[in-house]
């Protein structure tokens, strides 16, 4: 190689590289490797097997809860609600997020058709996270057991 061609190479190629990998780093997606904080707690309504009856409602443990990292298609974590029903997403970059967690599924009582194959619904939140170190709290997630 010729000084001509090593000079073009030292000279040029460096610095666009240089600049291509800042430039296409600084894109964060929603998801981790970020400050801020998604909070809430899970509600339960407790129903006899036709939904006829409420017994009691209360805030639920032990129930999973997920988070969807902006358009992804499956959840990208989960975890169970503490003994009080709240759950916490931390470590979360800006940008739109769903949370959910699973209820039985009431909408057919009124027609006596309930689902008895897939008895579970998700009820979802979406929530967006627009600083960096945010704590965004989510309206309460309704579920029936």
């Amino acid at each position: 190689m010729n000084n001509y061609n090593r000079f073009i190479n030292s000279k040029f190629v460096l610095p666009v590289l240089v600049f291509t990998l800042i430039f296409t780093s600084c894109k964060k997606e929603p998801g981790p490797g970020g400050r801020a904080t998604i909070k809430g707690k899970v509600y339960a309504e407790y129903w006899d097997k036709y939904f006829v009856s409420k017994q009691d409602s209360s805030y639920a443990p032990n129930v999973d809860v997920y988070i969807i990292y902006g358009n992804e298609a499956t959840f990208g974590d989960n975890q169970k609600a503490a003994y009080d029903g709240t759950y916490e997403f931390k470590y979360l970059q800006k940008g739109s997020y769903k949370i959910y967690a699973y209820s039985r599924d009431s909408s057919g009582v009124a027609t006596g058709q309930l689902n008895t194959y897939a008895p579970n619904i998700a009820i979802v939140k979406t929530v967006e996270i627009t600083e960096r170190k945010q704590i965004v709290e989510v309206d309460d997630i309704k579920i029936l057991k």
